[in-house]
């Protein structure tokens, strides 16, 4: 099972929110999802962020791929970069 750590669209019609989620990676965009680990509201300015940081560490050290969208997030809160410092520790 391959897991993924990407966009699940919400709100109506032109006025996009998205949670962030873990899913696994033969479910649809909008279908069952493993885990919610966060907010990402584009419409608003400035563009609004929340990710549970400690959420996503433990699935990104679990070995889930991040979407392009998501692993640029995930890089704007800082998130990557100490996923790859603590692999480097270990």
């Amino acid at each position: 099972m391959s897991v993924k750590i990407r966009l699940k669209r919400m709100g109506s019609k032109k006025r996009p929110f998205y949670r962030v989620v873990v899913a696994d990676s033969r479910s649809p965009r909008d279908g069952r999802i493993i885990e919610q680990i966060g907010t990402y509201n584009p419409v608003s300015e400035p563009k609004e962020v929340k990710i549970d940081e400690s959420l996503a560490l433990k699935w990104l050290q679990q070995g889930a791929q991040p979407s392009d969208t998501v692993r640029t997030l995930l890089s704007a809160q800082g998130i990557m970069k100490k996923f790859h410092d603590g692999k480097l520790e270990k």
